[in-house]
This record gives structure tokens, C-alpha cells and sequence, in this order.
């Protein structure tokens, strides 16, 4: 018989945006709710420990910034495919983010008076990044794990994987999990949940996620009958250090550095002469990859041809004191010292814009059900993000997400009934068609297909016949899928099962990411085609929204909430 675990409130997912909700929720309950979180990593270990560079807020609007005009920097950056509504919530609420974390205790960079230090990002008309070093995400992080460490009534389930939400006629039921630490399957029951289970794209091979960031929190919702927005807009941010991809935070050109060609020029001037390096990113991406297409970069490792991000002229005190992390990584994993010599960087992916669709309120499709962070698609950054505004809206949505389900909660007196017939279809898939089958095609040979398709066919430049190459490979792999083999049998600690499901879940991430990139016949922010060169607002100032069908993907599309700007050419 399995086992029924039952909360008042589950939040899936322990990074930014899923402890700020748990926050939140605790908060507004008073103890008087049963709050649960889960995550299949330990708490401390979520993917948001690696934003580096700074969360967005207007702190000094005597100093010439205004709301208004970081959420005009939004939707202008976003190409005006963000809803107007939602960024202008979002504004509104970043500052007293910054200033709430600073009371739990967040070791905030200072300027020389004692007041929060910022600095400038790309696409920013001011400098409204709010920093610790290099190493903001993982200071908020432990700021606010240790808010919560205040709390008795939140229980924590560390390395469980969560493999299925339960929704039945849009009503949320509950979700089935694994026990990692024994094998065990568990169905968890709430009234409310939140889902913050992040994002994820590595799917590619050249990326700057963490290995455990694999698409569970697209896929999962999917498959359960959730519509997936925009997610064909994927950012690629300029600096992935060669050849391992990890990220050079764009700190590193907000605190001035440059980039440079294989004929030591600053290419910026020609692509964007106002804002140079801090230009958006979709805009330094394609400026960069330009000049490596047109021979001017370098030839790397692997086929990763790239060019420098110059910070020599910074000087060593400057380096340490803002860019240590930088410093660390770059002599660690590519044996430069930045104080010494340029870095060999390219652009790498680094972000999904789109994600698991919800109302201005954080509530999906289903009842009871609300979402959080990098994993939704809220519309606040369209078809591209500005640097900084994602850890602030994991800070200010999981804030509103926690709120709202936790008032849900407190008002509802009954749990729901799980449905079992979909429990007990879960348990079969995993433990008598997977992990059961004794012979059948490697996991880990699909995931290095899969990488290679993403990295040749969905990158910074796009055109209409590599991308139907590229989703026709795609469902040949789901295809191999169908029949792969986990050759660890055990139950305890199956990193071989874990590893199957979550090649499971960058599948079907990939596809979605295939039919909304070929269904977009226009270039805006992130989504750039060669057939397509123009922004088509006629025919495609809309969202896209992907559900999942018998026979595949459906694409239906919404329309943008335009209040204040109507949308006019981007230059920079």
C-alpha cells in the first residue's frame, strides 16, 4: 500500500524562490499551518546559489532612476512581449525585497557611505543591481534559510524526487514522489501547493546550469495537463567561460569589463554604441557569435570558437574586492588568472524566458495550485531578460505565491482525495516498465544526442530547416526512449533511475522548446531566425502557450498585456 504523506501546504522546490515563499507562508499562517518543502537535492544545494551578479531594485530614485523607468529597461528589453501589468507589480515590489532581506541579515555590498551598494547590467538605464560580491544568490539563499530556521511547524524532505503532480478535472490533488535516500514511492497530499521547482536547460551540452537543473519543473505540469508559455525564447548569456560553460557573471561588465576580438577590437561600438558591453543580452550574443561567424574569434576546444572579456584594466584590488567568485572559477576551471589575462568566453545557455503559465497572482490552470520563480511564465520577461530582474522576481512572486496559497490553505478544512488510479499508473511506469526492463537502448547515449541536437539546431542564430531537423531528431530520441534500460536494479541511492527520469523530463522540455521556436515565424529578443529576420508584431505579439495532446504538442497563443508602451524598435 503506498504511503500518504499529508501537509497543509507543499512547496516544491528549495531555491530562491521556493524558500521565500515558504517564508512568506509561515509568516502569514503564524504556525498555524503544516507547511512541507521539497527538493531533490539538499536545501542548500539549490541551482540559485550560482546567481551571481546582483536582484534589481530601484533604491536611489533621488538619484535619477524611477520605477517607471526600470519597467520601461523590462519590456523594452523583453523585445514587448512582457505584460505590462506584471511588470509593473514587479518594479513596485523588488525594493522592499532588497530592504526585507537586509533586516533577516543579508551581507549586502556597501558603497563608502555604508548605504547597499549597485552597479550596472545590461539593458539597465541606471545601476539598480543590488550585490554581495559575486556571490548574491548564495548569500540570499542562506539568509533565508536561516529566517527560516525560526519556524517549527515546516517540515523539509531533502532528496526526494518529486515524478508527477496529480490534477483531475483542473483541480489540484496531490503529487508522487521517490524517497531517494531508500527507493521508496510516497504520494504527498495538500491543500495548497506551490510550485518553485526551477528551470533547467541542460538539454544543451553547453550551459551554465547545474546538472541537476534538467526541466523537472517544465516537464512535470506538462505532462499533468498544464499549458507551457514562450518557451521557445531561450537566453544565451554572453559569457560562458570555454570550455566548461560556467558562468562569467555579467557582473564582470558591469564593473567594466570588455570585450574584445581576435584583432583586439571592442566589437560592442558597432552593435550597440550606446550601452557597449551592457547592451541586453540577446544583443551581445548575436554581436558575438556575429564576429566569430564572420572570423574574428578564436578557435577553441571542442569546436567552441570564442572571444575575450577583457577585465586586466580593472586592476587587482577592484577584482578582488567585486569579482572574487569570477577570479576563483576562471583560474579553477580554465587556468586564467582575469587579473593577469583576458577569459576565452562565448554565449552559453543560461536561461528559459518561458515556463509553466500563470495569472499576475502566481495561480496556474489548476485550483489550489500556484507557481514560483524561474519554473513560471508570469510574462514578466518576454522574449528576453534583463540581467538581475530573475532573482528579484523569485524574491517578489514567491513572496505574493507563499501569501496567496498559504490564505487558501487556512481556508480550506478538507484534504483532497488523491486519485489512485493515477498513483498506482505512476508506480507501474517507474518500477515494473523502467526500471523493470531488463534490455533496451542507454539512457546516457540519448541525453549526449539530445545535447548535441539542442547545442546545433536551438542556439543564438536559428533558421526553419535546422529546426525541423532538430525536432524531428528530438521525437526519434523520445521514440529510443520508450524502450531505454536502467541497469541499476537497487532501490537505495538509484542515481542511474534518477538520471533516466530526468532525461525523460529534458525531452519533453526539448520538444516544447522545437514547436514554439518553428511555430514562430519572426525574430524577437532571444529568438533570432535567418528566414525570419524581422519582428512581426502583426502576426506574433502573442504568447505562446504549448499543451500537451495525444498525438503531441498543441499551440494555442494568448494575447500581451499592453498598457503604458506600445512596442517601437529596440536600440541600444
Amino acid at each position: 500500500m503506498t504511503e500518504i504523506i499529508r501537509h497543509d501546504l507543499i512547496i516544491v522546490g528549495s531555491g530562491l524562490a521556493g524558500l521565500r515563499a515558504a517564508v512568506e507562508a509561515a509568516l502569514v499562517s503564524k504556525g498555524k499551518l503544516d507547511i512541507a518543502v521539497i527538493s531533490k537535492l539538499q536545501i542548500n544545494r539549490s541551482h540559485s546559489v550560482c546567481a551571481e551578479g546582483g536582484t534589481a531594485a530601484v533604491l536611489y530614485p533621488n538619484e535619477g532612476d524611477s520605477l517607471w523607468l526600470h519597467a520601461w529597461d523590462t519590456i523594452k528589453g523583453s523585445d514587448f512581449l512582457a505584460d505590462q501589468d506584471v511588470v509593473v507589480r514587479f518594479v513596485k515590489e523588488c525594493p522592499k525585497q532588497i530592504y526585507q532581506l537586509e533586516h533577516w541579515g543579508m551581507p549586502w555590498s556597501r558603497r563608502e557611505d555604508g548605504r547597499i551598494a549597485q552597479r550596472r547590467f545590461g539593458g539597465h538605464s541606471f545601476p539598480r543591481a543590488t550585490f554581495a560580491a559575486d556571490k548574491t544568490g548564495f548569500f540570499e539563499m542562506q539568509t533565508l534559510w536561516g529566517v527560516l530556521q525560526r519556524f517549527d511547524n515546516i517540515t523539509f524532505y531533502p532528496e526526494w524526487f518529486v515524478t508527477s503532480l496529480l490534477i483531475e478535472n483542473g483541480e489540484y490533488k496531490g503529487m508522487t514522489a521517490i524517497d531517494m535516500y531508500n527507493g521508496t514511492f510516497h504520494v504527498f497530499v495538500s491543500k495548497a501547493a506551490i510550485w518553485a521547482a526551477g528551470g533547467g536547460l541542460r538539454m544543451y551540452g553547453f550551459t551554465t546550469y547545474s546538472l541537476s537543473a534538467t526541466g523537472d519543473g517544465f516537464a512535470i505540469p506538462y505532462r499533468a495537463g498544464l499549458p507551457l508559455k514562450d518557451m521557445e525564447f531561450v537566453q544565451f548569456h554572453p559569457t560562458g567561460l570555454i570550455p566548461t560553460g560556467i558562468l562569467i557573471s555579467e557582473a564582470a561588465r558591469g564593473e567594466g569589463g570588455y570585450l574584445r576580438n581576435n584583432k583586439g577590437e571592442r566589437f560592442m561600438e558597432k552593435y550597440a554604441p550606446d550601452f557597449m558591453e551592457l547592451a541586453p543580452r540577446d544583443v551581445v550574443s548575436r554581436s558575438m557569435m556575429t564576429e566569430i561567424r564572420e572570423g574574428r574569434g578564436f578557435e577553441g576546444p571542442y569546436g567552441l570558437q570564442y572571444v575575450l572579456l577583457d577585465l586586466t584594466h580593472l586592476g587587482r584590488e577592484k577584482i578582488l574586492d567585486r569579482l572574487p567568485l569570477i577570479r576563483e572559477v576562471s583560474i579553477k576551471f580554465a587556468g586564467v588568472d582575469p587579473i593577469e589575462e583576458p577569459l576565452p568566453v562565448r554565449p552559453v545557455a543560461h536561461y528559459p524566458m518561458g515556463g509553466v503559465s500563470t495569472d499576475i497572482e502566481c495561480a496556474t490552470d489548476a485550483v489550489g495550485l500556484w507557481a514560483a520563480g524561474e519554473v513560471t511564465s508570469i510574462s514578466l520577461h518576454g522574449a528576453n531578460r534583463l540581467g538581475t530582474n530573475s532573482t528579484a522576481e523569485c524574491l517578489v512572486f514567491g513572496a505574493i505565491a507563499g501569501k496567496n496559497a498559504a490564505l487558501y490553505a487556512m481556508d480550506k478544512y478538507d484534504f483532497p482525495e488523491p486519485p489512485m488510479e493515477m498513483v498506482e499508473a505512476e508506480e507501474k511506469r517507474i518500477f515494473d516498465e523502467l526500471l523493470g526492463r531488463e534490455t533496451g537502448e542507454d539512457p546516457y547515449e540519448i541525453r549526449r544526442e539530445l545535447r548535441i541536437t539542442m547545442d546545433e539546431n536551438f542556439h543564438v542564430f536559428r533558421n526553419g530547416e535546422d529546426m525541423k531537423k532538430g525536432l524531428k531528431k528530438i521525437r526519434e530520441l523520445k521514440e529510443r526512449f520508450n524502450k531505454v534500460v536502467v541497469e541499476d536494479k537497487q532501490r537505495v541511492y538509484n542515481s542511474d533511475l534518477i538520471y533516466t527520469l530526468e532525461l525523460e523530463n529534458m525531452l519533453d522540455t526539448a520538444e516544447v522548446i522545437a514547436v514554439g521556436a518553428l511555430a514562430r515565424e519572426e525574430s524577437r529578443g532571444a529568438h533570432y531566425r535567418f528566414d525570419f529576420p524581422k519582428r512581426d508584431d502583426k502576426k506574433f505579439l502573442k504568447h505562446t502557450l504549448v499543451y500537451r495532446g495525444a498525438d503531441g504538442p498543441i499551440i494555442k497563443y494568448s494575447p500581451v498585456t499592453i498598457l503604458y508602451w506600445k512596442p517601437v524598435e529596440r536600440k541600444y
